[in-house]
């Protein structure tokens, strides 16, 4: 919940001008505050950068004030959600029930999905950083098939490490991130498993990006308030294109 409208149209402005100078292999997709999405679409169009928006609602329609839904999305051409973000979980209260009817509603209007997973402090300092992750996509993936997989982003966020200046080391982000990859593994299979891009979220900065972003499991970024700074965010995209080529070297 950051960013005027004018700050908003100032960002992508600067963005969009040196995104069009700038060769990447990486996708962009940012999550504007749902009220300037169509603000955010209309800056880049002639971009390669997508959007997408920060929640949705699993109803098509009704009496649900202040939500949104996938079909609001579809009529604006948007195609791409935030679901299960850590925020929507411990602040609002959404449980892994409803992210899953999101998930499936998401996907029944062919959208694409980033789901955010991710334990508490306590829970990490009790060791079961592997049961909530177990737990969170045995449940917000049920009835979630293969195919339906093409759509979907995991994002590991540690709660812990999200607006705290804490972040997890590239070691403990790597064995979170490979506990996923196996858990996609054992429930659907090794090529879903290999092809599900599974990002890191939680304090990602230019200072840090480079080490997460090199091991093996980590397939890119989820970025919270370095991505608010025009400068900083542009930095970590650099840094990414220069990871990723090293990755497929």
């Amino acid at each position: 919940m950051y960013k005027t409208l004018e700050e908003t149209i100032t960002f992508f402005e600067e963005l969009s001008a040196w995104e069009k100078d700038f060769s990447h292999k990486n996708q962009l997709l940012i999550f504007p505050p749902n009220l300037y999405t169509m603000t955010a679409l209309e800056k880049t169009r002639e971009n390669d950068i997508d959007i997408g928006v920060q929640n949705t609602y699993f109803k098509d329609f009704g009496a649900f004030t202040g939500e949104i839904s996938a079909p609001m999305l579809t009529s604006i051409g948007c195609k791409y959600a935030l679901v299960g973000h850590s925020e929507r979980r411990h602040i609002f209260h959404e449980t892994d029930e409803e992210t899953n009817l999101k998930i499936l509603a998401l996907i029944e209007h062919r959208k694409h999905i980033v789901f955010c997973i991710g334990e508490k402090e306590d829970q990490r300092d009790e060791g079961l950083t592997d049961q909530v992750l177990d737990t969170q996509l045995t449940i917000g993936l049920q009835d979630v098939n293969e195919k339906d997989m093409e759509h979907i982003v995991i994002a590991y966020e540690p709660v812990w490490a999200i607006g705290t200046g804490k972040t997890a080391t590239p070691e403990i982000a790597q064995d979170a991130h490979a506990f996923i990859r196996n858990w996609l593994s054992a429930h659907f299979n090794t090529r879903v498993a290999k092809k599900t891009r599974i990002l890191y979220g939680g304090s990602v900065k230019v200072t840090n990006c480079e080490g997460l972003l090199e091991k093996p499991d980590i397939d890119g970024a989820l970025i919270g308030g370095a991505s608010l700074k025009i400068n900083d965010y542009i930095e970590i995209i650099k840094i990414s294109e220069d990871v990723a080529q090293r990755k497929d070297q």
